[in-house]
């Protein structure tokens, strides 16, 4: 799925160029907040932690 994702936003750079000016500036925008880079990590980093269940016991 993340290929085909991939493959297809690649297409359409191709296909319309002036898109990745676009894209450059949203990417730009998302990162410039942090509140949002920090949130991102945090899901990113979640997934390769360990299940910690009943540690608040």
């Amino acid at each position: 799925m993340r290929w085909l994702l991939l493959g297809a936003l690649l297409g359409l750079l191709l296909v319309f160029p002036q898109l990745l000016a676009v894209v450059l500036a949203a990417a730009a925008a998302i990162l410039s907040k942090p509140v949002v880079v920090a949130f991102g990590l945090g899901l990113a980093a979640r997934s390769h932690l360990p299940r910690m269940r009943g540690w608040t016991r």
